[in-house]
């Protein structure tokens, strides 16, 4: 029986790290970042929003992956 490598859109954190970390569900996500879930889910799938941790069918997004990619997106002056 062989076994699928991860998917390129999830990460894989060690336990330590897990447990340290903040995860938001998409609907937090897309609360925090004003916009649907759908665009959350197509942040995910494109790679824009990294590392995502997957459970299940469910998506965890860490908090500092939302910092990080609201940090990126500011447009300078």
């Amino acid at each position: 029986m062989t076994t699928s490598p991860p998917s390129s859109t999830a990460a894989t954190l060690s336990p330590a790290a897990a447990r340290e970390e903040t995860y938001l569900k998409i609907v937090e996500v897309a609360a925090r970042l004003r916009v649907s879930k759908m665009t959350v889910y197509r942040l995910v799938h494109d790679g824009e929003l990294d590392p995502v941790l997957r459970v299940g069918r469910s998506f965890r997004v860490p908090a500092s992956a939302v910092e990080a990619f609201l940090k990126g997106s500011v447009i300078s002056r």
